[in-house]
């Protein structure tokens, strides 16, 4: 078979060496630049798949990792409304006491009715921000960038379930997004800086005095160090560190007369420490790097234990090698541009241990489905909610911990979403019924066979070639397995691959368990 047709195997992913040198251009074709465009994304198309492999490796690490020098829509201020969950005004907190003194309860229950129909208005919004998110996750040709902003999202998770803000939760994205491939060390000092984090953690009651731990407890533990790289007093003495970091309406306010400008040892380092002083000495820390190099390592590369589980020390050689790698790069200037470039660009990164071996997160395979193999996205709330059913409902996970990923996302009842929703991005069939808008959201999966008809106009016609192409497309490999059972498939439909059967064949496709892999 013509490699101008099928897409190149190129070397087997067993026959390199799992180290963190960088892959050689030869060894970067077709199979590299799916998995490449899978974890740095939401994957490809196959006219993607073959541009990326046709670039080699640096160029196509380098575009995915330079979003700024692509074109997109910017993110606008107000784009939502800012004001759906205002504090309220001097002269409206006065009308409050008054008729508290008075006893007026007419005047109250009104004051409460205002209070409740604002709620609805704002989590009517949340659910616009999070169907604005997942369009442009699904829309965007930057898509590292809404990756890694996925990333931060799970490691630095913060519910609107709880601070029920959702202009709160639209700043706390657009953050995360600003510094998406940037420097962590500027993340991590606007994160205490973030209304929805400090109200998440209920940094904005602590005081002098009266200090509340959590969210230096959750910067040592979850965002920064890790278990085991700190003590209760170093949490303790961070919290009076953050004393008076709060927020008025939308924007970080630090309160003077709150904050506890007294001497505080961190980390074995005293002085009247503040909150940016309390990050500082963090990030000065060798465990910090590690920790943040591990956590990256497993969301692109390989699902890693936690580290109460096991240690740094106990990690398999090849991961241990990539993440000490990537901590190192990360310490000298915190850029994370440059410690994804050396994970993408490097063996390890498309060793067997690796490729294909990441169960999909929700969004991931939904968003992937659509982009991939250009199916319409239908109705963005019926996505959002199959997502919910799969375990990750975006800006609202379970606790502060984030999803717990890998293998939770599989199980009986989620299977059964994963493959309906499939078929309705094929289909537009729903588990009972059709959606309204299918017959004008046909899906034609023909385009997706361009690449495969580019030197031969007839390979779109041999059932044998196209069902080669959809399984590389789809799986990232042959599956010998379901080769013969799709060919009958075809010829038991009279053996004609028209738009419907191709269809048929990427449902059979997309319902098999390796298509839940990435």
């Amino acid at each position: 078979m013509p490699s101008a047709i099928q897409p190149p195997a190129g070397p087997t992913a067993k026959s390199r060496t799992a180290n963190m040198s960088p892959i050689k251009p030869q060894d970067f074709g077709y199979e590299q630049a799916r998995h490449l465009l899978w974890r740095a994304g939401f994957g490809g198309t196959p006219q993607q798949i073959q541009t990326l492999a046709s670039w080699g490796p640096t160029k196509a690490v380098d575009y995915l990792l330079s979003p700024e020098q692509v074109e997109f829509d910017k993110v606008k201020a107000n784009l939502f409304d800012r004001d759906i969950m205002a504090p309220p005004s001097a002269e409206q907190r006065q009308m409050y006491r008054e008729a508290q003194k008075a006893g007026d309860e007419d005047a109250l229950a009104k004051v409460r009715l205002m209070r409740q129909e604002r709620e609805r208005l704002d989590r009517r919004q949340i659910a616009e921000v999070q169907k604005w998110w997942l369009k442009r996750m699904v829309e965007t040709p930057r898509p590292l960038e809404e990756k890694m902003t996925l990333f931060w999202h799970g490691h630095f998770a913060t519910s609107y379930r709880t601070i029920e803000n959702s202009y709160h939760m639209f700043l706390q994205n657009e953050l995360f997004r600003t510094h998406a491939v940037g420097k962590f060390d500027q993340l991590l000092l606007g994160i205490i800086r973030d209304p929805a984090m400090l109200a998440y953690l209920d940094n904005n009651d602590s005081r002098k005095g009266k200090p509340n731990e959590n969210l230096a407890r959750e910067i040592m533990e979850l965002f920064a160090l890790g278990i085991g790289a700190y003590g209760e007093k170093d949490i303790k003495e961070g919290a009076r560190a953050l004393t008076g970091y709060t927020f008025q309406d939308d924007a970080f306010q630090f309160q003077k007369n709150n904050h506890d400008d007294g001497a505080k040892t961190i980390l074995g380092k005293t002085g009247k420490w503040n909150g940016e002083d309390f990050v500082r000495i963090i990030l000065a820390q060798p465990a910090c790097a590690m920790f943040i190099a591990r956590k990256m390592y497993g969301f692109f590369a390989e699902e890693l234990p936690p580290t109460e589980r096991m240690s740094d020390r106990e990690l398999p050689p090849a991961a241990g090698q990539a993440v000490r790698t990537m901590a190192g790069s990360l310490s000298k200037g915190w850029d994370l541009r440059e410690t994804l470039r050396q994970l993408f660009l490097s063996e390890h990164f498309y060793s067997a241990r690796l490729m294909g071996q990441q169960i999909k997160s929700p969004t991931v395979l939904i968003v992937g489905a659509i982009r991939s193999l250009n199916a319409p996205a239908r109705d963005l709330s019926i996505l959002n909610d199959a997502m919910d059913l799969m375990g990750q409902n975006i800006l609202f996970p379970p606790s502060v911990k984030g999803w717990e990923g890998g293998r939770s996302w599989v199980n009986t009842s989620t299977m059964f979403v994963r493959q309906n929703i499939l078929t309705y991005l094929l289909t537009g069939k729903k588990p009972v019924g059709y959606d309204a808008t299918a017959d004008m959201m046909k899906y034609d999966p023909m385009p997706l066979l361009d690449e495969l008809t580019k030197a031969d106009a007839a390979a779109a016609q041999d059932p044998g070639r196209v069902i080669d192409y959809l399984l590389k497309l789809c799986l990232g490999h042959n599956a010998s397995y379901a080769r013969q059972p799709l060919i009958e498939f075809v010829n038991s439909r009279g053996g004609s691959l028209t738009p419907d059967l191709v269809t048929g064949l990427l449902l059979l496709i997309t319902a098999m368990p390796d298509y839940q892999l990435c």
